[in-house]
């Protein structure tokens, strides 16, 4: 009943990448980042210093880093400790009685930053019995990118619920695990056949680095604009918004703030919405914006 012990294979590249029904491709303005069941408990039963757990621990590590600087929300699963038998039900017949405490934890490689969402995982859908449904819909994101563990399993029942709610899936297939190099195939085969889109780690850095770029007809965020923006949102008047002001005085909430964040993503802004939490002027927001306009991706090595 429990997992079986998993031996080392090599994860497919380009050259065994299935050929898709699809030619979607990903924009970050709607997509949402999954890193799927990332816990030590699962992560434990791989050998530890080889393919497939080895790679695709980095390629995670990428696609997030990726991920993030286009803004990118990133969304973890977990299953909890010591579950009732009311709330593993029918899981314990195939895989026993679960994680206790001590291994339930996302891996120190690939741990939480502070505005990362984590949700309780009961099923093997990431969509069973989490919120993961209603904020997708909430914020009008209809692209779900998953990487992580196990393939055939999780990974393959999540990415036939998003096509179900008609929500585009893109399985990264170089930042996926699974049991064998079998169970491996098959998930990429049938996701690209029957209800996603399958794509190597190097292909979705590009897709969501250059999809991420400001429209030719966006104006470019600037000083005024945002000090515009941030007046409109707080119905007051512009000179109101004065550089050093203390936002927070003048009624800017976390609601707000995020309003204002997917708003200025879309004319070409790239950071983490928590370098934003941890300042409160205008003077302080454009300082950190100007200081990542050159940020670059890590070099690109060979990732299959």
């Amino acid at each position: 009943m429990a997992i079986p012990d998993i031996r080392q294979y090599e994860i497919p590249g380009n050259s065994t990448l299935i050929k898709n029904k699809t030619d979607w491709q990903i924009n970050p303005h709607n997509a949402v980042l999954l890193i799927h069941d990332m816990q030590q408990y699962f992560v434990n039963i791989y050998p530890q210093n080889s393919s497939p757990i080895v790679p695709v621990i980095e390629h995670i590590q990428k696609l997030k880093y990726t991920a993030k600087n286009n803004d990118i929300p990133v969304i973890y699963t977990a299953q909890p400790a010591n579950q009732t038998i009311k709330n593993r039900a029918l899981l314990t017949d195939f895989w026993g009685a679960g994680p206790g405490e001590e291994n339930i934890a996302i891996i120190d490689a690939l741990s939480p930053d502070d505005d990362d969402i984590q949700y309780t995982k009961w099923r093997y859908s990431a969509f069973k019995r989490t919120p993961l449904l209603d904020y997708m819909r909430d914020n009008n994101k209809d692209q779900l990118i998953i990487c992580g563990i196990y393939g055939h399993i999780g990974i393959l029942s999540t990415a036939l619920d998003a096509f179900m709610y008609d929500i585009k899936p893109f399985v990264i297939g170089n930042a996926i695990a699974d049991f064998t190099a079998e169970d491996h195939q098959y998930t990429l085969n049938y996701i690209a056949n029957r209800c996603g889109h399958v794509k190597p780690l190097k292909k979705a850095i590009k897709e969501i680095s250059e999809n991420g770029a400001l429209p030719v007809n966006q104006p470019a965020l600037s000083l005024e604009s945002m000090q515009k923006d941030i007046a409109d949102i707080l119905l007051i008047a512009q000179n109101d918004v004065e550089m050093d002001e203390n936002l927070t005085y003048l009624g800017l909430d976390s609601i707000r703030a995020m309003t204002l964040m997917e708003k200025w993503r879309s004319q070409g802004i790239q950071l983490k919405f928590s370098a934003l939490a941890q300042t409160v002027t205008l003077r302080q927001w454009w300082e950190i914006f100007q200081e990542n306009l050159n940020k670059q991706l890590p070099a690109e090595d060979a990732i299959g």
